[in-house]
């Protein structure tokens, strides 16, 4: 993970690009880590925990309807807590996390390491769901680190 961390803020810093983030089961962690070290405030402008359905509303934008009919847990639900970050960020990147990191919480539908991710780069913005295993901190470390994979994979293209 780490290498890949110094690979992502390398790509970031090699151009002038702001990242902000919207975390909901990583409870902070994201942010914590991309900013980590100095330097971080070249490319990092902000990060939300929006880890209730009432922050995700309220700080977000997101629609009460769809955490009704789709879940705080869906890709639904991240596309609306990217999009409210690069609304209220004007970022150049915004990512969402909302997910079940355990040990309770989960369902037949919806299982624990069940995680959904929002991604918004340069105003691409796509969603998609992955399924970690292990206890809550492997799969707060695995979301992490799928972001910070993911992130690297697009802005190589």
């Amino acid at each position: 993970m780490k290498d890949n961390l110094i690979k992502l803020e390398e790509i970031l810093q090699a151009r002038p690009t702001t990242i902000s983030v919207a975390e909901s089961c990583t409870g902070g962690n994201l942010s914590a880590l991309l900013t980590s070290k100095s330097g971080s405030s070249n490319f990092f402008n902000s990060g939300y925990i929006t880890y209730s359905n009432e922050a995700k509303i309220t700080m977000l934008g997101v629609n009460s309807t769809t955490i009704k009919n789709y879940g705080a847990v869906s890709e639904q639900t991240a596309k609306e807590m990217v999009s409210g970050v690069i609304a209220n960020s004007a970022s150049d990147i915004g990512v969402a996390i909302t997910g079940i990191a355990g040990p309770t919480g989960g369902s037949k539908s919806k299982p624990v390491g069940m995680v959904c991710f929002g991604f918004c780069i340069f105003k691409d913005c796509f969603s998609t769901t992955e399924h970690f295993t292990g206890d809550r901190e492997n799969i707060i470390e695995s979301s992490i680190n799928f972001v910070i994979d993911r992130l690297i994979y697009e802005l190589s293209k």
